[in-house]
């Protein structure tokens, strides 16, 4: 039996002569800071006070507020009366004008206490954890102290500003009667300086040894433009299996195998990955069963107790992108980190397949994948970037009404300090000889992990500073990843959602 077969129908053809465009990815320059690494060893423990951070911050922002305060004030005078710069803050005279600097205290009766702490234990059920620490009566008030004492403030100047503990101001009134300081006007450190783009790269390529030099020198001649940084946190991976579609989507995504050509090109642009804290999911215990109640308590590891699945998944992800894409991890409340601000960085053998991408020991050249602090701040292709797992932000939340938390990122760059609660409200290192919290050099784009919803906005400041503010959503709830243009800076969103069919 035969058959005519029509040759455009045949399956089997000679081979193709069309040629197709080879896709490579933009190369990431990336040149990290060590600016929240702490001590090891025998060299970091928990002796020391405190309360040193404050003074170290007083004494840092003082003169920079002080600085402000004084060319803004120097000509104002109320009734014919001059106003007089204070040096300490136990100096000021009742009804004097006069104006002072120092750091701001929040009295408010619902902040955690340490004596409700120890007295959990006795409690049946502890209560919910608050959302606000506003008083609702109103009994909250604002202190400005220094190494001489405390000063409280009042007027309605205070109000239409966002105040938390730990932020350096300088205010401008007069006591009044009953020892209360009313505030005409109040300053703020404002921005930083901040550095030019590729600055900190081409000062470290003319100060590095001659082979070093030369190759940065190389790389910074061979720059190619028009690259992109993806942000993305709260992948909150976990031991269910059926947490991972999303994760997938957004694995097949930057590795280009989940869209057309046109896309594929647009993704070859994605030069580095940046995942801001809560990598893994809050850990839950183990299910135990009922005669493993009855037996004896083990102490030290449990297999039968720890669940490696969730860390797993994370390593499996990440080695599966590090081959194409460099990969920036910083931890955040959930994953397994100190919990201290600055959090250290993940530990490597949590990670066995991705740590082969890791800086080798004694390396002063950033790995293919870097784990760093929380917070964290380095360049990348030039600008200058910080970033945080979101707990500073969240901690802030709690002083202020409202919830714009673009605002209350711009506050955070404008005081200089990125962790102003530390160590009131926000648990924090005892450092004694710096504060790693405040803000040396205005970032040009600072980005905060694990929000409500995505957000940004570009603020200015007063020597010609431009930063691009990043709200950074919950992937985990919004399926969202923000791709940021390295070049112009602006940002755009790229969402995964999964069908679900609810009938």
């Amino acid at each position: 039996m035969s058959m005519d077969v029509d040759v455009d129908d045949d399956l089997l053809q000679a081979p193709s002569d069309q040629e197709y465009p080879v896709l490579e990815r933009q190369p990431s320059y990336y040149n990290p800071l060590n600016t929240f690494v702490c001590a090891k060893g025998e060299r970091k423990h928990y002796q020391q006070q405190f309360a040193d951070i404050y003074f170290l911050r007083l004494a840092k922002l003082k003169p920079a507020v002080e600085a402000i305060a004084h060319e803004e004030w120097k000509d104002f005078e109320i009734a014919g009366e001059k106003v007089r710069r204070i040096d300490r803050v136990l100096d000021v005279r009742q009804g004097e004008l006069s104006w002072v600097a120092g750091t701001v205290y929040m009295e408010m009766p619902l902040k955690p206490n340490i004596l409700d702490d120890i007295s959990k234990d006795h409690w049946i059920s502890a209560p919910p954890p608050r959302e606000k620490f506003l008083s609702p009566t109103g009994q909250d008030q604002i202190m400005l102290e220094d190494e001489s004492g405390r000063l409280r403030l009042i007027g309605t100047t205070l109000q239409l500003s966002i105040l938390v503990t730990g932020c350096i101001i300088a205010v401008m009134g007069t006591e009044n009667a009953d020892g209360d300081f009313e505030v005409v006007d109040l300053k703020v450190p404002d921005l930083a300086r901040q550095p030019q783009r590729w600055e900190r790269d081409e000062g470290s390529a003319i100060l590095s040894s001659s082979a070093s030099k030369k190759r940065k020198s190389n790389a910074i001649e061979k720059r190619i433009q028009g690259g992109k940084v993806a942000i993305v946190s709260g992948l909150r991976i976990s031991s269910d299996r059926g947490d991972t579609m999303t994760l997938d989507l957004l694995m097949e995504y930057l590795l280009g195998e989940a869209c057309g050509p046109a896309d594929q090109a647009e993704v070859s642009r994605i030069s580095r990955l940046i995942i801001a804290g809560n990598s893994l999911a809050e850990g839950t215990p183990l299910a135990v069963r009922e005669e493993e109640k009855k037996a004896s308590k083990r102490y030290g590891y449990d297999s039968s107790a720890y669940n490696h699945a969730p860390t797993t998944h994370l390593d499996n992800f990440l080695a599966t992108l590090l081959p194409s894409l460099p990969i920036t991890l910083i931890p955040g409340e959930t994953d397994p980190a100190n919990v201290s601000m600055p959090q250290q960085p993940l530990h490597p053998a949590m990670l066995p397949r991705s740590r082969n991408y890791c800086a080798t020991p004694g390396s002063s050249e950033p790995g293919w994948f870097d784990s760093v602090t929380n917070p964290w701040e380095g360049d990348v292709d030039g600008w200058r970037m910080m970033g945080t797992g979101g707990q500073p932000i969240d901690d802030v939340f709690k002083y202020v009404e409202g919830d714009d938390r673009l605002e209350m990122m711009e506050s955070l760059l404008r005081w200089r300090c990125g962790a102003p609660t530390a160590p009131d409200t926000l648990w924090s290192y005892p450092f004694q000889d710096r504060d790693p919290f405040v803000i040396e050099e205005c970032p040009h784009v600072y980005f905060v992990g694990n929000q409500p919803r995505y957000e940004t906005m570009v603020i200015d400041g007063p020597a010609g500073q431009t930063v691009r503010l990043i709200c950074v959503p919950v992937f985990r709830d919004t399926g969202e990843v923000v791709l940021l243009d390295t070049e112009t800076l602006e940002t755009e969103i790229v969402r995964f959602t999964v069908y679900e069919d609810k009938s």
